[in-house]
């Protein structure tokens, strides 16, 4: 018989997948109900979200397909893709990934699957892979210190102009980019420019920058080398201009290709303060744009000044190395808007699979690469000045270029027969055409190439890894033993495999982190990231090779207005912080239109999370907290208030729904009607969306823009700390002010696909008269591809087509089922600190563990710590509330799992009493001493006053073979590992005879 959840439902949600991806069977249920009290699923929605924001009309989104309709239905569309060779260029550029890494890495879920490594002794896997790609950039770079990644090379160059504007105390308002410079970082670089109050002056870097430094305003220079159409720019004159740079108090920053830094001395030892770039060619698919890794290396100096995360070593209790994350008084939690950046996220999977590209290859291997690049690109050069279809004189120079030519072709028709004949050549302004050599390219796509130009010599460009006429670096890189030792398949398969298994994914049990999401990553919504007709296209191609990614955008996007109830979405935003900047953007450019400049003031609850007012301030916003009541919502009579004193200034209130507290605000409506009655918009924080879709929306809430983490309510994986993407939904009068594409203005007829205007993110699927035209003051660009991380949106197209209207809906429901199912189990022994005007929480809750401190010495980090011996990632730690855990099941867990927590949790409130009556003493019990290694519970010592077997397995279902994970390290110690600050693999010891 169908429970009450499920007889109302078709057939399509109560079969099929979407039965697969919700957890629960009819009878758990039905079991769940009776323990909430509620009659049904309806009926406890009924009381948990309020009347007056309910939908109840269903998602006019495509119905449900099964697994094998939905792969046969996006095969259809990738399809539609024509895979070519890469020889655009503009910093992407063709990779083989190695089998043994796309199999036991990227495809893998023990690496897919994980969470941020905030628990780092349940990270110690990834943490090392992390350590290796910061260990690779900062060899390859020749600065000391480098970060874990961040989201693109324009990005990273955009937070290297804030790093430089920081350093100077936002005393110098210019800050110089050289017009070698990638266009896409051009324009990511003047959307930061405009919110930060810097003049972005774009010129001659190098032969103007004496003349611009000496007005003494100039906080940095940014200079790319090899530059964008693979001029090199000599070492001495590079030397120079560090010189020039340091003596008028400025700070060098270089965008750098990491392989060609194989060749060519490093910015470090040319002068550079800080070096940026992408590690995409070391082994990342191209994927239409992302996700890719970028990079920032920098100073020791500056460490303290660098956005995104940093791994450091560190040791644990039993004085063993142990990795972290380092200075993590620098996330925005602690910083908010006085946060050195707004990015909380990373590109970790991707940074994991270039870094163990590196160690895969080697420096030798990698050398190989670089030389043969380099050499297929001189072959190319002397065979165009040959074969007569270029303009004399102008082909590039031997040992000028690394991997790009550049000629003027005699023939004007030259570039549309190559791109007729499969060529997608670069395209300057000045006439000249550009060929970028990669990885993937052969001889025998060159001479197709020069065939198609019309050209007549048989001379091939040479297959050579001889050493390149420009190879001038001298110093050694790679030398640690991580990056020799792994040559056989097997060493490898091996080495990644054992840090896999040091790591907690979904695979190994639920991960129940409030806020965070951590649902099914299915399978079947995975497949597609890797076909070729998504990995290997170049961001730049011509719409006509790309139709089968435009027609996937254009459903994506339709689904998720429908989904927000928005009238337009913009796919460009690639994490959720860049959504967050993204939207504000948006706002700030109606208020201008509008003639309200001014409108800068956004309000935001103090319980926001730490990069809503990171993300205002690099907007350009002035923050001003709003006060929170003693339940939690927001303080309706402080936000009036607030929105009162600047209503002369008031651009935004940002907000989260639910709230961060869990619980669906009866007054959300009126707190967004306030905001527009004084003139002011309402942004939404997306995070939340997992309990909104298909119940309410944020349209329907009263917001007027919205970003939506696709990591985590539409099952993008966190990969262990990125990717992510966070697209951003708007009113239909916000539409015009979405984002545009970074390659507006360039001149390239083939890339940019054929509209009335400029191409604009938020209309991939409209027909040209549709289009938004461009916007009055040229738009702006949040990153460097036009469409974010275009690869990874095929995993959220298959989710909403695999769950359909009903599927999508009843995710909703079940997620919150669970939740209030699990704060009815633990209410007894823990404080439930939020709940709603009729008793109930939303999709996660908060549990109240800051009595046990007094009581017993129990901290919440004791919380988390004990939890990895029963085998759990812990929940949110001290967010929104400190001293609390925020826990968050979502739909895809079984009641079994949900169990199995609840009876840990209900295991270390008895291992709290032992120790509140004195059973065991407070700083020498379980809880003090956990996480247990087995290295702790078999050694031959033991002088605890609890059993080996209390400490290993506080659960007797971890006693059945294979059910144990193991914490590989003991407890680490964070403020050693600051003070000790190493984030580079150790060097080896010297040779001894």
């Amino acid at each position: 018989m169908p429970d009450a959840a499920t007889a109302t439902r078709p057939a399509s949600c109560a079969t099929g997948f979407a039965d697969r991806h919700h957890g629960q069977r009819p009878e758990d249920t039905a079991a769940m109900l009776a323990a909430v009290g509620a009659e049904s699923v309806e009926a406890l929605i009924e009381r948990t979200v309020p009347e007056a924001i309910r939908v109840r009309e269903p998602l006019d989104v495509p119905a449900a397909r099964s697994e094998a309709e939905a792969l046969a239905e996006v095969r259809a569309i990738a399809d539609r893709n024509e895979v070519v060779p890469s020889l655009l260029g503009c910093g992407y550029h063709g990779t083989h990934t190695p089998p043994v890494i796309l199999r036991n890495v990227l495809e893998n879920p023990l690496w897919y699957t994980p969470y941020t490594p905030y628990q780092a002794e349940i990270a110690q896997g990834r943490l090392e892979g992390l350590l290796n790609f910061q260990t690779a950039i900062s060899d390859l770079t020749g600065l000391p210190v480098a970060g874990a990644s961040l989201l693109d090379e324009a990005t990273a160059a955009a937070e290297a102009m804030a790093m430089c504007h920081g350093q100077a105390r936002g005393k110098k308002a210019r800050f110089l980019a050289d017009a070698g410079c990638h266009p896409q970082t051009l324009a990511v670089l003047e959307t930061r420019a405009r919110g930060l109050g810097i003049e972005l002056v774009v010129t001659d870097a190098v032969a103007e920058a004496a003349e611009a430094l000496a007005a003494e305003d100039v906080s940095g220079v940014l200079v790319q080398n090899p530059t964008t159409d693979g001029r090199l720019i000599p070492a001495d004159t590079l030397e120079k201009l560090a010189a020039r740079t340091h003596e008028h108090g400025a700070l060098l920053v270089a965008a750098a290709d990491p392989l060609s830094l194989l060749l060519l001395p490093g910015p470090g030892q040319w002068g550079a303060d800080v070096a940026v770039g992408s590690a995409q060619r070391f082994g990342v698919p191209l994927g239409f744009g992302g996700p890719h890794p970028a990079y920032l290396a920098t100073r020791e100096q500056l460490a303290r000044k660098m956005p995104g995360r940093l791994i450091g070593v560190s040791r644990d209790a039993r004085g063993r190395p142990a990795l972290r994350m380092a200075i993590q008084t620098r996330e925005q939690h602690i910083k908010r808007d006085r946060a050195t950046s707004n990015i909380c996220t990373a590109q970790a999977l991707l940074a994991n699979v270039a870094g163990f590209y590196c160690v895969w290859h080697g420096a030798e291997g990698l050398r190989r690469i670089a030389r043969r690049v380099c050499g297929l690109a001189a072959g190319l050069a002397d065979a165009l000045r040959e074969s007569g279809v270029a303009e004399e004189g102008t082909v590039s120079e031997e040992g000028t270029f690394f991997d790009t030519v550049t000629f003027r072709p005699l023939d004007a028709g030259a570039f549309d027969r190559a791109a007729e004949a499969g060529f997608d050549l670069r395209r300057f302004g000045d006439g000249r055409l550009g060929v970028t050599a990669d990885e993937t390219t052969t001889p025998e796509v060159l001479a197709g190439l020069l065939a198609a130009l019309g050209g007549e010599a048989e001379t091939e460009p040479p297959r050579t890894e001889e050493p390149a006429a420009i190879e001038t670096r001298r110093s050694a890189v790679l030398e640690h033993e991580v990056f020799q030792n792994h040559r056989t398949e097997h060493a490898m398969m091996r080495y990644l495999h054992r840090l896999a298994a040091r790591d907690y994914g979904l695979c190994h049990g639920m991960i129940p982190l409030g806020s965070c999401t951590m649902k099914l990553n299915a399978a079947a919504e995975m497949l597609p990231l890797t076909w070729p007709q998504f990995g290997a296209v170049h961001p730049h191609a011509p719409a006509s090779r790309t139709a089968g990614y435009r027609q996937l955008f254009g459903e994506l996007e339709r689904d998720l207005a429908e989904i927000t109830g928005f009238a337009a979405v913009s796919l460009q935003p690639n994490a959720g912080s860049q959504g967050e900047y993204a939207g504000l953007l948006a706002i700030r450019g109606w208020h201008r239109a509008n003639g309200d400049e001014e409108r800068d003031v956004c309000l935001i609850p103090t319980s926001a999370h730490g990069t809503n007012p990171a993300s205002a301030v690099i907007a350009g916003m002035r923050v001003v907290p709003v006060r929170c009541a003693d339940n939690g919502d927001i303080d309706l009579d402080d936000l009036t208030a607030k929105c009162e004193q600047h209503a002369d200034r008031l651009g935004a209130l940002m907000i989260t729904y639910p709230s961060t507290h869990g619980v669906f605000e009866a007054d959300i409506r009126r707190c967004c009607a306030v905001v527009h009655e004084h003139g002011g918009q309402v942004y939404m924080d997306g995070a939340n969306m997992n309990a909104q879709v298909g119940l309410t929306s944020p349209g329907a809430i009263g917001a007027d823009v919205c970003h939506l983490n696709l990591h985590k309510t539409f099952c993008i994986p966190h990969g262990g700390g990125g990717p992510g993407m966070g697209p951003i939904g708007v009113k239909l009068h916000l539409r015009p002010h979405l984002p545009v594409s970074p390659l507006r203005g360039v001149s390239q007829e083939r890339v940019a696909p054929p509209t009335g205007g400029t191409p604009v993110c938020g209309s991939a699927g409209l027909a040209p008269a549709e289009r938004v035209p461009e916007q009055e003051d040229g738009g702006y660009s949040v990153s460097a591809a036009e469409f974010g991380s275009p690869s990874i949106l095929t995993i959220s197209w298959m989710y909403i087509r695999l769950m359909g209207p009903d599927g999508l809906r009843a995710a909703s429901e079940r997620a919150i089922l669970n939740a209030n199912y699990m704060a009815a189990r633990l209410r007894d022994a823990y404080e439930v600190l939020y709940t709603g005007p009729r008793g109930s929480v939303a999709h996660e809750f908060i549990l109240d563990v800051r009595p046990f401190e007094r009581s017993a010495g129990v901290t919440v980090d004791d919380f988390a710590k004990r939890l990895m011996d029963h085998g759990f990632h812990a929940p949110t730690m001290s967010w929104p509330v400190a001293g609390t855990l925020m826990v968050e099941p979502t739909e895809s867990e079984t009641r079994a799992e949900l169990d199995r927590f609840c009876d840990a949790m209900l295991a270390i409130r008895a291992e709290i009493a032992k120790v509140e009556n004195g059973t065991w003493p407070r700083d020498d019990n379980p809880l003090h001493h956990a996480p247990h290694t087995a290295e702790a519970v078999t050694d031959e010592a033991w002088d605890r006053p609890y059993t080996r077997q209390e400490a290993a397995y506080p659960s007797p279902a971890q006693r059945e073979p294979g059910a144990k994970f193991w914490p590989s390290v003991a407890r680490i110690d964070n403020p050693w590992g600051d003070r000790n600050l190493v984030c580079s693999c150790a060097p080896l010891p010297p040779a001894t005879d």
